[in-house]
């Protein structure tokens, strides 16, 4: 589940065995720290001269990218963004250096990189990176249980994704019988090969 309280919290009332086995999505963790970064390239937007934030202007989606998915272009502009603006560049890297923490396997050097990286983001004088670590250390319990369980919300949300799709194309249903059938067809890995009868 994603780290919003009312979640957490009717799970604990219904299964409250259970708290052990809670994971926290890393979906949403790697979102949470993306939004972070984005609200320190804004307030950098915003705090700077006309000609300073014209250079900002555009880039959004560069600090936003997984540096996995970037080309060599863009990894350049990058570097040379980051250098520029420095602020914004360490928020990056922050954010980056997180992804490291879900290939562990030992939960002791796990726990020890997270000190290590959350040091790092506390001190790092960005505001909204040091609250989302300071978030993250309170529920570290139930993101850690990641490394032991290996699962994530990657189906459901994808599922997700494209009954919001199946809505976006119909432009709305006349009823309720309507969307659901239109998303049991879409996603429900129905056969729709005709079946030929030899009678």
């Amino acid at each position: 589940m994603d780290m919003w309280e009312p979640y957490f919290d009717s799970a604990m009332t219904h299964l409250p065995d259970a708290a052990k086995k809670i994971v926290f999505d890393k979906y949403h963790l790697i979102t949470y720290l993306t939004k972070a970064v984005d609200l320190t390239r804004r307030r950098n937007v915003r705090e700077l001269s006309k000609d300073g934030a014209a250079d900002l202007k555009g880039t959004k989606y560069t600090w936003l990218r997984n540096s996995k998915n970037m080309q060599p272009k863009e990894r350049r502009t990058l570097t040379t963004l980051s250098k520029q603006f420095r602020a914004i560049g360490r928020a990056w890297a922050i954010k980056e250096s997180f992804g490291h923490f879900w290939q562990y396997r030992r939960e002791s050097i796990a726990r020890r990189y997270f000190t290590s990286w959350y040091n790092w983001a506390v001190r790092s004088r960005i505001s909204a990176i040091a609250d989302a670590a300071r978030t993250f250390k309170r529920h570290f319990e139930n993101i850690i249980t990641y490394l032991s369980l290996r699962i994530t919300n990657a189906s459901a949300e994808s599922l997700n994704a494209k009954i919001q799709w199946i809505k976006y194309q119909a432009r709305g249903f006349r009823n309720e019988g309507r969307c659901e059938r239109a998303i049991l067809f879409h996603c429900a890995g129905l056969d729709l090969q005709p079946v030929h009868s030899n009678s």
